[in-house]
């Protein structure tokens, strides 16, 4: 038992000691679920009696963060990461308000959904979306694994996996959501819905031919992505307004108002007419 302890000690430090770097993914939860907590108080386990507890909660978050982000990126400087994190804070009534505009979207879009709690408390999709919103905003700032760690919890708990450097308009709506992925250059609009095992993938290609070049489809507003559908290449754009059926594989882009579905072992395109 002793030469075990001794030989974990040792890889600890060698592994550590240079770098400084200690992730705890409960800890990073624990931090996630706080701040939704903050953000929608259905989901948090606190109700406030007044302002003061509520600022008391989120100076204390404040502090959590800024360990986090210290912990996790020993190479940038301290006084940046305060101000990441006083930054969040601050901006964290836009999030919620963004993420009230998918909640509300998630209402009108599922026929399902009694009440905008039930989307908030219960609809994975919401949770993966709210991890990814949140995620983004440190991805922009160019901070090392707390996104990813973030948006993986969430894949963890729902399925979804959202790269936290999409480009994601609101309202933006995942029904059922199992298997959904979404890759780090991938473009979406607004009022854009995307049903479960959808895949916004990139072609085939090495690191190095893709690492700089946009590898993941750029979807316009009002889309609709039907269940197992998948879309392939940083060159492919789904026009305004089109749909995409059930187990469509795109690799090429279509136009505005297009219908795109899976027909007996073929893709059939049609043009739609404009909305009036």
């Amino acid at each position: 038992m002793r030469t075990t302890l001794k030989l974990a000690t040792k890889l600890y430090k060698e592994k550590y000691s240079n770098t400084g770097v200690f992730i705890s993914k409960a800890r990073a939860q624990s931090f996630f679920d706080e701040v939704l907590g903050l953000a929608f108080p259905e989901i948090g386990q606190h109700i406030y009696k007044n302002e003061d507890e509520l600022y008391f909660d989120l100076a204390k978050s404040q502090q959590e963060l800024n360990f986090i982000l210290r912990s996790i990126n020993p190479d940038k400087p301290a006084e940046f990461l305060s101000d990441v994190s006083e930054e969040f804070f601050e901006n964290l009534g836009s999030i919620t308000d963004t993420l009230t505009k998918d909640a509300q979207f998630f209402a009108q879009q599922d026929p399902a959904a009694s009440l905008i709690e039930e989307i908030i408390i219960c609809y994975p999709g919401f949770y993966a979306i709210s991890a990814y919103r949140i995620a983004n905003f440190f991805q922009k700032r160019k901070l090392a694994i707390f996104p990813r760690l973030i948006t993986e919890l969430a894949r963890q708990k729902t399925g979804i996996d959202i790269h936290p450097g999409a480009e994601i308009g609101a309202p933006f709506f995942v029904d059922h959501g199992t298997g959904v992925v979404i890759g780090e250059t991938a473009v979406i609009g607004k009022n854009v819905k995307v049903y479960q095992g959808v895949t916004l993938g990139a072609l085939l290609g090495t690191k190095e031919e893709t690492s700089t070049k946009k590898r993941h489809p750029t979807i316009e507003d009002d889309v609709c992505i039907y269940a197992n559908a998948s879309i392939f290449g940083g060159e492919t754009v789904v026009g305004k307004g089109s749909i995409i059926g059930g187990n469509v594989v795109l690799t090429e882009s279509v136009p505005p108002y297009s219908q795109i579905y899976f027909s007996q072992d073929k893709i059939i395109k049609s043009m739609a007419a404009p909305a009036p």
